[in-house]
């Protein structure tokens, strides 16, 4: 396991005990995620502190995607809100709260990211999103993604300005990705991303079930496509900014998005529900490259 590794070192992680390191660990390890492979090129602490962070989104985005009533999301997503704020006055009743408040204090991690993160979810708790406008759809993606941006730049190494602006670009352009990629995994469970304003632009009635195959989608994707590479770009020239160093995950995570979009460009959105993925030979030369550039 990482943290029994960790333990190894000069001082304890974080300040924290190894049972502590191990329990926000395994929420990464059970996730299934790639996630924490590409977090070992980070040292210990900053590891440990993006699994916290991690844990942390994980656990509310589940209250968001749980089957239970809106109402009930709610009152669970306001206790994480209580939760973080007792995290800022040093108070921690469990492992998982005493390494985010290890991280919080090492970092400097701003209480107002959290608490969009939690406002992110929000926005999905209170029902399925269906088309929502320019300024929802863009204001969902900042709280679901940037947001997480802002706190993961901090701990990478950089809470300069430019560093929020990697945060801002990077998580949008990888929003975007996301969305056009699970567009049809979306559509069965009642949801849909895609901005009403393009959808009403090519005629596609703003309706899950209508969107998956509607021939005009393809023109909507490549918009919004259009849109992320956008953002890619600007995201890469902050970086050129920051710290090296500290960019070099959020320059592994851009590589990797940007390759997911350029092969869901290809494939086109005329078979939204096969989605597309990278080989691992490809994973693996994308990640060479974006960690020797």
């Amino acid at each position: 396991m990482g943290f029994l590794r960790a333990r190894h070192d000069e001082a304890p992680v974080l300040g924290c005990d190894a049972a502590d390191l191990a329990e926000v660990e395994q929420i990464v390890v059970r996730s299934g995620t790639s996630f924490g492979k590409g977090m070992r090129i980070l040292p210990p602490d900053r590891r440990y502190g993006m699994y916290a962070v991690y844990a942390f989104c994980r656990l509310v985005d589940d209250v968001a995607d749980d089957e239970g009533e809106a109402e009930d999301k709610s009152r669970r997503l306001e206790e994480w809100r209580a939760r973080i704020t007792r995290l800022y006055a040093g108070e921690a009743h469990d492992g998982i709260d005493r390494v985010l408040m290890a991280t919080i204090r090492r970092f400097d991690l701003r209480q107002d990211d959290f608490n969009a993160v939690i406002d992110g979810m929000e926005m999905d708790a209170r029902g399925p999103i269906v088309a929502p406008d320019e300024a929802t759809f863009d204001l969902y993606c900042d709280r679901v993604a940037s947001a997480v941006g802002r706190l993961s730049v901090r701990v990478f190494g950089d809470s300069s300005p430019a560093a929020d602006q990697v945060a801002y670009h990077l998580g949008r352009a990888l929003q975007i990705t996301n969305i056009l990629r699970d567009v049809a995994e979306d559509a069965r469970l009642g949801r849909l991303y895609l901005p009403r304003d393009l959808l009403e632009r090519f005629g596609i009635t703003p309706r899950p079930s209508a969107v998956v195959h509607a021939p005009q989608l393809e023109q909507v994707g490549r918009i919004l496509a259009a849109r992320a590479h956008d953002h890619f770009r600007a995201a890469a020239a902050a970086m050129a900014q920051c710290d090296r160093t500290a960019m070099r995950p959020a320059r592994l995570m851009g590589a990797t998005y940007a390759a997911i979009l350029s092969a869901q460009e290809r494939q086109g959105w005329g078979t939204p529900e096969k989605r597309v993925s990278l080989s691992r030979p490809r994973k693996v030369l994308i990640a060479l490259r974006a960690l020797a550039g």
